[in-house]
Formats: structure tokens, C-alpha cells, sequence
């Protein structure tokens, strides 16, 4: 039998994460000597927290920052400013982004990351049994090879993998075999929480689908607290508790999925609702085209980021920066008129 991880049977809601104001800048290099002539705010001073037991989605546009985010908390990529704070089994709080590459290892059996490309993560060289063993190695947990064997065994089964296929590769699999190995790689070493970078994106949709299930009933048994980073809306609402909205490297809305998908907040949490299908066929699709592309991180727009693609914008826009404000109990949303605006949902027609 797996053993769950030490958060299981506590009560749901205590916050297990909290970022607070990170920050990822990317150097500008120019010339010869390559002397720093800017920087790309990939992540731009975003502040949210996760419970334990929730899934907080977060979504956007490619190029808004939100892999970078994800691969900044669990320490993939070196943050440039900011704090992580992750409350560890025993009650302690430590901040991710400031401990010392030595004192991270001995915590970051706590946190792993699903990858978005279920081949390229996983190393061609290693058999499915040593790939689901290392970070039980790594981290030291077991040390008798048997144990090992065994819990990489349970861990199979778990995740729908067929025990006899232990000594093979991963050439030797399909794209949701791969992910469901990534899958029993994260849990091998007991975590707390996963962030899940893409994690259904490259698959077929009735593998999604799939992985989608499989992860709920994970949480569910292990009690475990995921990030989930998607591009696709419908995957989100279907598996998030709260999501946050990225854009240009800034959070934009921030709320329960329910509030977030029927009432937005913000115009671009607006366009992109609007592109999400739906499967009543009486409801009549008015997707909202954005102009423009993504603004550049590396010389964004004065103001809003938005307001050159806001169809709502107005001189203030362009001329002030708008608050990170609270519109409605538990909602948040950057935006000078969110208190005004009367913005469509996905279950709205025209």
C-alpha cells in the first residue's frame, strides 16, 4: 500500500503556498562585451497563496509568464526577487526562493513538477523503474532495492501502468503512458504539492481527458495540492478551484472558478472566455478577437498592459497603472473599471 503524504486527513484550507511579489527578469545582452541593455519581466511582481487540498489554475496567453511562475516556485529557474513560502509537514515555513541550493534538497522532496511534454521529460537511457525510483533515491527515502522495487510497483498501479512493463523505456509507451510514468515519478517521494506545467496540452483530447480524471482521484486520495498552468479554459474550469488569470508577466484576475467563469472581472479574462467551446449547440459562439499581439516584457505599454487591445479602454488606461483590488468577496482584479463594466461569461449568449 502507498502511505499518503503527511497533510492527509487535515482539514482543507490552510494556505500551503504563498507567493509573495515574485519576480523573474531575464537580462538583456548587447555587444560585444554583452553589457545589459534590459530586461524581459517574464514575472513581473505576482502574489497569490494556495490551500492545502485545492487545484489553482492559472491560464493565459503563451508569453504571459505563467510556465516561468511555475518553474520560479519550485526552484527549476532562479527567481530575481520575491518570496515562496511553502509550510512544510511539521508546521515550519520556509522561503524557497532564498534557501541555499544544500538546505532545498533536503525539502524538495515536498514539491515536483509535472512537464508538459511527456517524452522530453523523461530520460530515454533509464527504464520505467529507474525513472520512478530516483527521486526515491535522490531523496534518500528507501535504501533496500526491494523496498524500492515495491514501491515504484505500487506506485504503477496507482497510475494505471501495467507492472510488467517495469524494465522497459520510455520509446516503448504512448503519450499518456508517458505522462502517467511523469505522474508516479511526482508522487514517488510523497508530496505535498505538484505543479502541473501543461500537463494534458500535448495530448490527445480523450487522453486528456484520461489524465484529467486520474489526477483528481490522486488529490483525492493523497490529498494533494496542485498548480495547474493550462492555455486551454475548459480543461481549467473543469479541475480548478480558484484560477488566476496572466498577463505580460502580472496577475490580472484572481477568483473561484465559478465566479471567474460567469462573472469576469477583467476584459481579457473576457476574450479569452469567450473563446472556450461549448457542446449546447443553441448557444450562439461571439468570440471576442483581440488585436495586436501580446505585449512585449521587454518594453511593455505605459498604464495597463491591455489597453492597447481593450476594446473598454479609455485615456486612464493608458496613462495609470491600475490597482490589484478586491471587487467582490474572494475576486481580484487589476483593471480601472472592473466595478463598471458588465462583462460575458462562458454560460451568456449575446
Amino acid at each position: 500500500m502507498l502511505e499518503a503524504p503527511a497533510s492527509a486527513g487535515k482539514e482543507i484550507g490552510e494556505v500551503l503556498l504563498e507567493v509573495r511579489d515574485l519576480k523573474k527578469h531575464f537580462p538583456i545582452e548587447k555587444g560585444f562585451f554583452r553589457s545589459v541593455q534590459g530586461h524581459v519581466k517574464a514575472v513581473d511582481g505576482v502574489s497569490f497563496v494556495i490551500r492545502e487540498g485545492e487545484t489553482f489554475g492559472l491560464v493565459g496567453e503563451s508569453g504571459s509568464g505563467k510556465t516561468t511562475l511555475g518553474r520560479c516556485i519550485v526552484r527549476a529557474i532562479e527567481p530575481t526577487a520575491g518570496e515562496v513560502i511553502f509550510r512544510l509537514p511539521d508546521g515550519d515555513e520556509v522561503d524557497i526562493a532564498a534557501m541555499s541550493r544544500r538546505d532545498l534538497r533536503d525539502v524538495r522532496q515536498h514539491f515536483h513538477m509535472i512537464f508538459q511534454d511527456p517524452y522530453s521529460s523523461l530520460d530515454p537511457r533509464m527504464s520505467v523503474l529507474d525513472i520512478i525510483a530516483e527521486p526515491i533515491r535522490n531523496n534518500k527515502l528507501l535504501s533496500e532495492s526491494r523496498e524500492i522495487q515495491d514501491r515504484v510497483r505500487a506506485l504503477m498501479d496507482v497510475v494505471g501502468l501495467d507492472i510488467q512493463h517495469l524494465n522497459r523505456y520510455p520509446h516503448a509507451f504512448s503519450g499518456g503512458q508517458r505522462q502517467r510514468i511523469g505522474i508516479a515519478r511526482s508522487l514517488a517521494p510523497n508530496p505535498r504539492l505538484i505543479v502541473c506545467d501543461e500537463a494534458v496540452s500535448a495530448l490527445d483530447v480523450s487522453i486528456q481527458a484520461q489524465i484529467l480524471n486520474l489526477l483528481e482521484d490522486l488529490q483525492e486520495e493523497f490529498n494533494l495540492t496542485f498548480l495547474f498552468i493550462a492555455h486551454d479554459l475548459s480543461v481549467v474550469e473543469h479541475i480548478s478551484d480558484r484560477v488566476g488569470v496572466m498577463y505580460v508577466g502580472k496577475l490580472v484576475e484572481l477568483a473561484d472558478s465559478e465566479s471567474l467563469f460567469n462573472d469576469p472581472k477583467h476584459p481579457y479574462t473576457e476574450a479569452l472566455l469567450s473563446a472556450v467551446p461549448t457542446t449546447d449547440p443553441e448557444i450562439k459562439m461571439d468570440r471576442i478577437i483581440l488585436p495586436g499581439e501580446v505585449a512585449n516584457p521587454a518594453d511593455p505599454p505605459s498604464g495597463c498592459y491591455f489597453h492597447p487591445r481593450c476594446r473598454y479602454a479609455q485615456e486612464i488606461c493608458a496613462q495609470e497603472t491600475p490597482a490589484w483590488s478586491e471587487v467582490a468577496p474572494g475576486h481580484f482584479a487589476a483593471c480601472h473599471f472592473a466595478e463598471e463594466l458588465e462583462l460575458r461569461g462562458v454560460d451568456e449568449d449575446d
